[in-house]
């Protein structure tokens, strides 16, 4: 699988150039706030010390900061935009496969199967695609409309668990952290709030590959799992997944709809969950789907989202490169960090809203649908 977007011939110096330029404008004009966001402690201090909130209310390379502007004018900038989006990839593999997530191999071994055949079987040719999901992002032209993101997004989101936890000896030690807070999360809220309501139905709503849906049925077992998604290749990935290592308990539906509107009888799930999806969204689809969410859950119900904290310490202190990078393919980001999602999850009627930092990246809200 070639990694570079360029000709060889340009590839390199381009990048090199381009890397220079982006560290010595930016570094300039965000020295300060780097040094004062470092200066408050953290980082090798330990696992503790890295759950602390940082001082900001978001990163001062969001929303409509001098810095962020500098970001956005660089990344408007097509011949460095597509310096960005392989710089933003080549990240994403080599931090994957220096701690030994082999992503060519994974890729591989989805590009050469028989996943292609799971298409006919779940794609919806209804389906009337919003216009922010064809938009470019995570360094794909086609977003999550291609074969390529689902046969790489699991290498993904293994890469992710060990950036969050850089100093974890294994990716399992990784996900007991990053998925096994999540879960205990959604699992203390459900049992202080819903009035003993069994858990027998659960919705993953922008469920992917299936990753976060199966990491639910396994602290779960005795539910019913939906998997939904707007990417019928992310979902063809999901049930190719199932079918060669089945679950022993739970039971799986996979469907291809909208979030924003699924189509789904109201009051027909116990727990409906949203994760790592809401920063790929522009604020007007979170609001869409914490109302959908509200619909969907029946009284007594938990809502969960797991997604970046904007007072993150750790995101609040990426250098500049790293989070010119991910801006360059997170076309929303702004949005999503400058959405109180507190506040738009109450809007939608759900109460008993709180948030914690369940690792030193990732927040994770609850919600109860009231009785």
């Amino acid at each position: 699988m070639a990694l570079c977007v360029l000709p060889a011939s340009k590839c390199g110096s381009h990048y090199q150039f381009y890397k220079t330029r982006i560290i010595q404008q930016t570094t300039r004009k965000s020295a300060m706030i780097i040094r004062m966001t470092a200066s408050s402690g953290g980082g090798a201090g330990g696992q503790l010390a890295s759950y602390e909130e940082g001082e900001l209310e978001r990163p001062n390379w969001t929303g409509q900061t001098p810095l962020s502007r500098l970001v956005g004018a660089l990344i408007s900038f097509k011949p460095l935009y597509s310096v960005l989006k392989l710089g933003a990839r080549q990240v994403l593999i080599s931090t994957a496969e220096k701690t030994n997530v082999p992503w060519r191999e994974m890729t591989k071994e989805i590009l050469e199967s028989d996943v292609y055949k799971e298409m006919e079987s779940i794609e919806n040719p209804s389906i009337v695609y919003p216009d922010y999901y064809l938009s470019p992002f995570h360094a794909y032209d086609e977003g999550n409309l291609s074969w390529l993101a689902a046969a790489e997004a699991e290498a993904a989101t293994m890469s992710m668990v060990r950036r969050a936890i850089p100093d974890a000896s294994s990716l399992d030690e990784a996900n007991e952290i990053v998925r096994g807070n999540w879960l205990n999360a959604i699992e203390k809220h459900h049992q202080q709030y819903s009035g003993n309501l069994e858990i027998k139905d659960i919705l993953d709503i922008g469920c992917s590959v299936g990753v976060s849906t199966r990491f639910l049925a396994d602290k779960f077992p005795s539910a019913k799992l939906t998997g939904l998604d707007l990417s019928p290749y992310f979902l063809a990935v999901a049930i190719y997944k199932e079918k060669i290592n089945p679950q022993k308990s739970n039971s799986f539906e996979w469907i291809h709809a909208n979030g924003e509107n699924t189509g789904l009888d109201s009051q027909s799930f116990d727990i409906v969950s949203i994760s790592y999806v809401l920063h790929e969204c522009p604020a007007r689809a979170t609001v869409n789907l914490a109302k959908e969410a509200f619909r969907l859950l029946r009284p007594g119900g938990t809502f969960v989202v797991t997604d970046n904290s904007p007072k993150s310490k750790k995101l609040q202190q990426l250098s500049p490169v790293l989070f010119t990078l991910m801006k360059s393919t997170e076309p929303f980001l702004d949005e999503y960090y400058l959405l109180d999602l507190e506040k738009t999850v109450k809007d939608a009627g759900f109460v008993n809203v709180q948030t914690i930092l369940t690792d030193p990246r990732h927040r994770t809200l609850t919600a109860t649908a009231p009785y």
